[in-house]
C-alpha cells in the first residue's frame, strides 16, 4: 500500500508542477506579446545602427589618439632642437668670453700692428677743487 500511495503522490505532484509550468508560460506569453516579423526586423536594423555607430566611434576614437600621439612626437622633437640650440648658444658665449679676455685682445692687437702706450695717460673723473680766491 506504501508503493501504491507513494505513485500516487508523486503522480500529483507532477500534475502540480506541470499546471505551475503551463500557468507560468501563460503569464509570461501575456506579458511578453509575440512579435510580428516587422518587430524582428526593425531590431535587426536597430543592432546593424548600434554596431555601425559602435565602429565610427571606436575610429574616430583612435584618429584623435593617433593625432594626439603624433603632437607628442612633435613636441619631443622639439624639446630636443631647443636643447641643440641652448647648448649652441652657450657655446658661442664662451667663445666670445675667450676672445674677449685680456691676453687674447692684447694678442690680437700685437698681430694688427698695435703697440703699448708707453705713457699712459689715465682720465680723472674725480672733481677738482678749485680755490677761489
Amino acid at each position: 500500500m506504501s508503493t501504491s500511495t507513494a505513485r500516487v503522490s508523486t503522480a500529483i505532484s507532477v500534475g502540480i508542477k506541470r499546471q505551475v509550468v503551463e500557468r507560468t508560460a501563460q503569464v509570461i506569453y501575456t506579458t511578453f506579446p509575440k512579435m510580428s516579423v516587422a518587430q524582428e526586423g526593425s531590431r535587426k536594423y536597430f543592432a546593424i545602427f548600434l554596431t555601425t555607430a559602435g565602429s565610427l566611434g571606436f575610429l574616430a576614437l583612435l584618429a584623435i589618439n593617433t593625432l594626439l600621439a603624433q603632437d607628442a612626437f612633435t613636441l619631443s622633437n622639439l624639446k630636443i632642437e631647443a636643447k641643440m640650440v641652448a647648448d649652441q648658444r652657450d657655446a658661442i658665449n664662451r667663445e666670445i668670453d675667450a676672445k674677449s679676455a685680456p691676453n687674447s685682445l692684447a694678442n690680437a692687437a700685437t698681430k694688427l700692428g698695435m703697440k703699448p702706450s708707453e705713457s699712459p695717460i689715465f682720465l680723472n673723473l674725480q672733481p677738482s677743487e678749485v680755490s677761489n680766491g
